[in-house]
């Protein structure tokens, strides 16, 4: 959920916590594991980082599932 709202628009974590109805600290933690998977990206604007989706990292992981499942 929390990549389908980022696909949508970059949001701060405060904005995904509140999206979500789960807390900042969880969103948090989630951001985290995401960031370190490469999957999102955050830019400081202000007191708040805005994260997106890096669209360069799901475009090589669909390759790979391509490649994976149709044998491409």
């Amino acid at each position: 959920r929390l990549l389908l709202l980022l696909k949508e628009r970059p949001l701060c974590g405060n904005a995904l916590a509140a999206r979500l109805g789960v807390t900042a600290a969880a969103v948090s933690q989630h951001l985290r594991v995401l960031r370190d998977a490469e999957l999102v990206v955050g830019s400081k604007q202000g007191y708040y980082v805005h994260y997106r989706v890096n669209a360069a990292t799901l475009r090589r992981w669909r390759r790979l599932a391509d490649n994976l499942l149709c044998g491409n």
